[in-house]
């Protein structure tokens, strides 16, 4: 019991300490010029009106701020801690841009699309997170690690999942939008070679001296061993595939020079 209450009294002194290191704008911009109004910005209005959480939650107080502040038109830096706030305090990136859409029509229009651009900002990494969930949702296999060990060899981020290692090398290779690997060769004295089975988003594969195919969920290639080749996902999509080593004799893999922005983007072209 003794035990329980100190542990209860440390949270207790540890809440109060985040109250009262909640904000210190203040009196660090205007401690010394308006010291009143930097210990009223500080003490009351984040210090004692923001902790009142048992009467409206922290993220109900930041819509209500950052609706508030669009109405003035004020977006400035004072504008994006608030909408960060409202990012950390669990408004997601669909809810304040229904907020801000809903606000619009009360406070303006010209003051919305200054709202969007900063809010767009600040929810910029959820877009990349929510492709990517979107993306593994798509199939049954992991995303896995970031490919590291292979990184210079791509061109943007690629991710490696092992499926297993023996008998048949099998991985799940995933390429972020825009990511390819470099020309390469799989060369073998006999048997040997790599065959895609693609699993999930879009990509695309192309032999040296050919134009490049367009790759979807299902599609499945064979490359054979001496055929220089890339692969890798389209500009504006998420891809995986699976990557099968073929068995052989004497088997290597050779890496070439990488596919520059504009063999790519002309690769590319007709399906981007």
């Amino acid at each position: 019991m003794a035990a329980r209450k100190q542990i209860c009294a440390k949270t207790i002194d540890r809440r109060k300490s985040i109250i009262a290191v909640k904000q210190t704008a203040g009196r660090d911009a205007l401690g010394e010029f308006a010291p009143k109004f930097a210990q009223l910005n500080d003490d009351v209005l984040f210090g004692e009106v923001w902790s009142r959480e048992s009467e409206l939650s922290l993220r109900d107080r930041s819509v209500v701020t950052v609706v508030a502040l669009m109405s003035q038109g004020l977006t400035d830096s004072s504008f994006k801690y608030h909408l960060m706030s409202a990012k950390n305090n669990g408004v997601t990136r669909t809810e304040i841009a229904e907020i801000l859409t809903h606000a619009a029509f009360y406070a303006g229009w010209p003051k919305a699309w200054a709202a969007f651009r900063m809010a767009k900002e600040v929810w910029a990494a959820d877009d990349a997170a929510d492709a990517r969930a979107q993306h593994q949702n798509e199939m049954v296999f992991p995303i896995g690690a970031p490919n590291d060990a292979f990184a210079k060899y791509f061109i943007g981020q690629s991710y490696l999942a092992p499926l297993s290692t023996e008998q048949v090398g099998v991985h799940n290779v995933t390429f972020e939008p825009g990511c390819r690997n470099n020309w390469h060769v799989h060369h073998a004295k006999s048997g040997g070679g790599q065959i895609l089975v693609c699993v999930a988003g879009r990509g695309f594969y192309q032999e040296w001296g050919k134009p490049a195919q367009e790759l979807r969920p299902g599609d499945v290639v064979n490359i054979a061993p001496g055929v220089k080749h890339w692969h890798g996902a389209a500009p504006d999509s998420w891809f995986s595939h699976l990557a099968l080593e073929v068995p052989g004799e004497e088997t290597s893999n050779e890496w070439l020079e990488p596919v520059g922005d504009d063999a790519y983007l002309k690769a590319t072209n007709k399906e981007a």
